[in-house]
């Protein structure tokens, strides 16, 4: 009679346990085909399993059924046990890594699970992890019926072995799919939770503003209408003041006047001139004149007598890039291989240019193409990367008039990378292309950041600046602990969060 009870009692624990399992399985199953686009976004989304997302999204819930199933049918219930405690081992070891190892902690999925946190989410798994190795054993054990399908290798030397290759199939799609991301990126961003935080805004009154530079703690604005008046605020836009630079033009015709801060000196440019004036903030007068300039189209200062350029004296008037130095004898370099034509020279190579102060470099990212070139102050090349995005040939159509001396764009051009920002080791680009698994919503609600690291000479990761009502985002600045964005007269400054910090600071020890 006890062995009776003994046996009943060890069926119900097994059934109980399969029940268990069915009810979940079945459960996370139906709400991932419920929410399917969301469910394949956040797979998207991961920082493991992205690559693999279009094929996990449907492989695990169908896997999911088909256990369920094996567990419901006696004589499939060894099968369905083994395969049980694989699945949770394999989510396990995936939350585990996304814990300890990864580069961000994704949104999770799956129903109620989602309120769960990572942690609380492990610890779910581990416990039925437990529960099906218990299940298995004694429904291996305890039940001799030869018609059931039995796994050939006894319980305790199948479940290491089972929960060994699991962790290891883990392990492999990690490295994987990090691989595959970096050097084969099919254009799947990674989002992770909130790397910037809004902290406050201002009016700035007039949608001319832009960003000039930073230093000290302060951030400087010029003004395209108003070019010799500079507005500096603290970081967090507290205290205003206006700087008036003290210049007298005589008869300098100006054009387009750009002023750039940099350090403890001011740049006042204008290429059509062409023209670069620079002085000390300390007074805000100009002092010197850069002499035996070429004209200029895009200028960056590189130190207090040096700047890299663009400019069109190219073959046939197409874009070529150069390295002005004034010590002593003013000397000009240009370097016709920087920029690659692909279609005219001119629209098909255009860009901006930004200077990384940290890195001493200066970065060209191209408009129109999924490329940015990575070069010393001497304009000489170290390397050239890519963007995520899949565009690697501009796709403009040029127009030629007046016998091809007269060119324009014959249709409007897709635009790749519109805004750029380099700060110490990290490249900021704001891009117009939407990629895989990726919410219409959100292309719709805000701007997308992709931030590359130019040591690594790799993609980070991509997070959203949400949109005020119908303002224009016009340009932005990042700083070591800010990021700061002008959406027409309004001015924003974002808190950047630890997982942004320290993808700077990790840098910061290391030598240059």
């Amino acid at each position: 009679m006890a062995l009776t009870l003994n046996k009943e009692l060890k069926i119900y624990i097994v059934e109980v346990i399969c029940l268990l399992y069915v009810l979940l399985f079945v459960y996370a199953a139906v709400s991932k085909l419920l929410d399917f686009e969301n469910f394949q976004v956040q797979l998207g989304q991961s920082p493991i399993l992205s690559v693999y997302a279009m094929l996990l999204s449907w492989m695990v819930p169908l896997l999911e059924l088909i256990i369920a199933l094996l567990l419901i049918v006696p004589k499939l219930r060894n099968l369905g046990l083994f395969l049980a405690i694989s699945l949770m081992t394999m989510f396990s070891v995936y939350i585990y890594v996304i814990l300890y190892y990864s580069s961000f902690v994704p949104c999770s999925c799956g129903g109620v699970l989602e309120k769960m946190t990572w942690n609380a989410h492990l610890v779910f798994n581990l416990i039925f992890m437990a529960l099906g190795c218990l299940a298995f054993i004694i429904n291996y054990k305890s039940i001799s019926d030869p018609s059931l399908i039995r796994i050939p290798i006894r319980p305790i030397k199948s479940i290491p072995i089972n929960i060994i290759l699991s962790t290891l199939s883990i392990i492999v799609l990690f490295f994987s799919s990090e691989d595959k991301m970096q050097h084969k990126n099919p254009f799947i961003r990674r989002y992770p939770q909130h790397p910037i935080m809004r902290e406050r805004s201002t009016d700035l009154k007039f949608n001319s503003y832009y960003f000039a530079g930073y230093n000290n703690n302060r951030i400087y604005l010029g003004n395209y209408t108003d070019p010799l008046h500079v507005l500096s605020m603290d970081a967090t836009l507290g205290e205003r003041r206006t700087e008036k630079i003290i210049f007298d033009p005589k008869n300098i015709h100006f054009k387009m006047v750009k002023i750039i801060v940099r350090g403890s000196y001011f740049y006042l440019m204008d290429g059509s001139v062409p023209a670069v004036f620079k002085g000390k903030t300390i007074n805000w007068k100009i002092d010197k004149e850069f002499k035996d300039l070429p004209f200029f189209t895009r200028a960056e200062p590189v130190d207090s007598a040096a700047l890299v350029f663009r400019s069109n004296k190219g073959q046939k008037g197409e874009q070529i890039i150069g390295a002005y130095n004034e010590d002593r004898v003013p000397t000009t370099v240009y370097n016709s291989s920087f920029l690659q034509k692909q279609i005219d020279g001119i629209f098909d190579t255009d860009g901006q240019l930004v200077f990384s102060e940290k890195l001493n470099q200066v970065i060209y990212v191209y408009y129109y193409r999924n490329q940015y070139i990575v070069a010393d102050r001497n304009a000489v090349v170290a390397y050239r990367g890519r963007t995520i995005d899949t565009i690697s040939k501009a796709k403009i159509k040029v127009a030629y008039l007046e016998d091809r001396k007269e060119r324009k764009m014959a249709a409007p051009p897709l635009l790749v990378n519109e805004h750029v920002v380099a700060c110490e080791n990290l490249l900021f680009v704001h891009s117009t292309i939407q990629g895989k698994f990726e919410d219409e919503k959100i292309w719709q609600q805000a701007y997308i950041i992709d931030v590359y690291d130019l040591k690594k000479k790799a993609y980070i990761m991509s997070f959203a600046l949400y949109k005020i009502r119908d303002k224009k985002f016009r340009s932005f600045f990042v700083t070591a602990s800010n990021l700061y964005a002008i959406m027409d007269d309004e001015l924003i400054v974002y808190q950047l969060r630890d997982i942004l910090k320290k993808e700077i600071l990790s840098n910061r020890n290391k030598s240059f």
